[in-house]
């Protein structure tokens, strides 16, 4: 009787740990895509869009943001990821005309519960121009269920202005307004997009007091440059970013950089991906 106790208390340690559970996480991407009608040589959207979705299969985010992204575009990566759906408007009508920041979402793994798209402007639920815009700027929410763990979490995605300071400055303050009022059931959050600045810019003081910065907070980090000009450009900060609060971790922060499908760039940025623990 004695054996069998000690051997009892020998392996409860070993059915224990096998009880425990890996820690619940989720991976999310920023993509700005590079519009799809851009005179861009051998890097026009036709010679590129075989390799973005193979990338966008690869990597397999459960949710991402594409910024800039066409109509055209986005049909083509829903009809070539499997399993992905999208939601997001055109950015000039609030229908279908203009750049999209669309965010697409794993349908077999996470469920849709809720969207909307406003404009980084005075009037933000119409189609308008903010401030010193030199476009009409959008931000595409949506309430996410993770089928795996049940639990929720808001996605955000947006693409700031690249001439007018005060739009990305005043755009950010609404992002983070929004982001402060649209959550009262205090899930996690993701904020990702293009925001064409610098890591140091004052304008992200505001969004820094909310929400984290994955490329600062993660565990394995790259900091590298994410605009690069179909590799003209490297050595700079990065402009792509992916914020988030309420989450345990981030445990890492990551560019995609490789090659597919032997087409050296599937934009002029490269993509970023975070993982979060839940």
């Amino acid at each position: 009787m004695k054996k069998i106790v000690l051997l009892l208390a020998a392996f409860l340690p070993l059915i224990a740990a096998c009880d425990q559970k890996e820690p619940a996480t989720v991976k999310v991407m920023s993509y700005n895509i590079r519009y799809g009608t851009a005179d861009d040589g051998d890097h026009v959207w036709p010679n590129r869009r075989e390799a973005a979705a193979a990338m966008i299969l690869d990597q397999h985010p459960l949710v991402f943001g594409v910024q800039e992204a066409l109509d055209f575009q986005l049909e083509y990566l829903q009809e070539n990821c499997p399993g992905y759906k999208y939601v997001g408007v055109g950015r000039e009508d609030g229908v279908s005309d203009g750049e999209h920041m669309a965010v697409f979402y794993d349908s077999e793994k996470a469920q849709l519960e809720n969207w909307g798209t406003y404009w980084l402007s005075e009037t933000p639920e119409v189609p308008s121009y903010g401030w010193d815009a030199a476009c009409k700027r959008t931000a595409t929410w949506t309430l996410i269920k993770d089928l795996a763990t049940g639990k929720h979490f808001y996605f955000v995605n947006t693409h700031l202005d690249h001439v007018g300071k005060e739009a990305r400055r005043n755009g950010l303050i609404l992002l983070v307004e929004r982001i402060g009022a649209m959550n009262p059931e205090g899930y996690p959050m993701i904020l990702c997009g293009d925001f064409n600045v610098y890591p140091t810019d004052p304008c992200l003081n505001d969004l820094r007091e909310l929400m984290d910065d994955a490329r600062i907070t993660a565990t394995t980090t790259d900091p590298g440059t994410t605009w690069h000009d179909w590799g003209k450009v490297d050595g700079t900060p990065g402009i792509d970013y992916i914020f988030y609060k309420g989450f345990k971790s981030c445990d890492s922060f990551q560019r995609v950089t490789q090659e597919y499908l032997n087409t050296p760039f599937v934009s002029d940025h490269y993509p970023v991906t975070a993982v979060f623990t839940y």
